[in-house]
């Protein structure tokens, strides 16, 4: 990093001077002023009278009135000169002036353009290291007890005294039941509604322990949700960790992957978020509670990941879903399968063109078997292994969709 400043530092020292010498006035002796020329001549045409004196050319009183007229030359000359150097020291100071604002301006706007569109104190960082670096911030992130610990107290919200009085005698009566299900259930729900988000998670969190393996998607992701409300909006480990299980149970539920995209956006990868966010905002649809904050949050998403972006329709380009195609039973096979292969048409274009998260590809290879066309759906199978071949749950989902296409076994 110190030698990018001192070769940034240098570049534009080196361009002040140059624009300071153009600006300085010329150096004597580079251009004679026309009195300093003048001045010589006289000068040689006074020891040209004395020499003819000498040689008897010309008479005493000839050279007396020679000498006189050139004298007086030689003194208006001089003045001329006097005159002509005073100027020019004058002026020296104006270009110094303003060489010394031009080298201001582009040495300070210089750094103060670094500061707003540059990264002060990194150095350049390929790819492959920012990644590593990403990862490395998401590891070492903060847990969630130092996340809602470096939380200012919160404002208490207004509630009636009888139903603040109803939640304390709710809270009393779980701790005696700590395995009853539905009390859990409503002391999150309640908690929540306080604003007691750091109560709320935990009792969501018995609400999971005690279903066990019968947890939902949406049990997991509301966890999660009070979890990076209580933090503050900050989506620590334990979140991404219920976050990933509601994904493991629930592949397309949006709220996940809105905080999903979150987490990536705070630990430093940009284009993760993005496409995580651009796919929500094309399925929709426009009432989903994620639409919102996506909106006010993906066009610097974009900046920051270095893409040229333009918000799309909402709830546009999607591929054909289960009730899609189970709405089609009751048209004509003709019509039926027309619309199919209108949406199969528009996913694969876009696909094609755009990319899409590993739901869309998973719509598409689906879509493909309803249609019977094995194998377009298994080439699309497997160019979708090459594309997520780092990530093992879209590699799942992916298996699960091919299996429904019949391509894989």
């Amino acid at each position: 990093m110190t030698l990018f400043w001192i070769i940034a530092g240098g570049l534009a020292l080196m361009v002040s001077v140059v624009l300071a010498a153009g600006l300085r006035a010329p150096r004597k002796g580079l251009v004679e002023p026309a009195a300093a020329y003048d001045l010589r001549v006289y000068r040689d045409q006074l020891r040209e009278v004395d020499k003819d004196l000498a040689r008897g050319v010309v008479s005493a009183a000839d050279a007396e009135r020679v000498r006189a007229e050139v004298s007086r030359r030689i003194l208006s000359a001089d003045a001329a000169l006097q005159a002509e150097n005073l100027s020019t020291d004058a002026s020296k100071g104006a270009p110094a002036l303003v060489a010394g604002v031009l080298a201001l301006i582009l040495i300070g706007g210089s750094v103060a353009l670094y500061t707003q569109l540059g990264a002060p104190g990194y150095g350049d960082l390929g790819l492959q290291s920012r990644i590593a670096l990403a990862e490395g911030a998401r590891e070492n992130r903060p847990s969630q007890e130092a996340a809602e610990a470096s939380l200012p107290a919160g404002a208490t919200p207004q509630a009636s005294p009888d139903y603040v009085a109803l939640v304390e005698k709710l809270r009393e009566t779980v701790a005696e039941r700590p395995d009853d299900l539905q009390g859990h259930i409503l002391l999150a729900q309640n908690e929540a509604n306080l604003g007691n988000f750091p109560q709320a998670a935990r009792a969501q969190a018995h609400v999971l322990r005690i279903k066990g393996d019968e947890s939902t998607a949406n049990d997991f992701v509301d966890y999660a949700d009070m979890l990076v409300l209580a933090a503050g909006g900050y989506v620590s480990p334990r979140a991404e960790e219920a976050l990933r299980a509601a994904l493991t149970l629930d592949a397309t539920n949006g709220t996940a992957r809105y905080y999903l995209g979150l987490m990536m956006a705070q630990t430093g990868r940009p284009d993760t978020a993005f496409r995580l966010w651009d796919a929500l905002l094309r399925e929709g649809p426009e009432e989903a509670p994620w639409i919102a904050p996506i909106l006010s949050q993906i066009e610097d998403m974009a900046f920051r990941a270095g893409v040229t972006y333009q918000l799309p329709q909402i709830g546009t380009g999607r591929g054909p879903t289960a009730a899609d195609i189970e709405a089609a039973q009751d048209m004509s096979p003709a019509e039926r399968m027309e619309m199919i292969q209108s949406m199969v048409a528009g996913l694969s274009e876009r696909l094609a063109t755009e990319g899409g998260t590993v739901q869309d590809w998973a719509q598409l290879i689906s879509a493909l078997g309803v249609l019977e066309r094995y194998d377009q759906a298994r080439a699309i199978y497997e160019n979708a292994i090459e594309v997520f071949a780092d990530d093992t749950r879209a590699l799942d989902l992916l298996l699960r969709a091919g299996q429904r296409a019949q391509v894989v076994e």
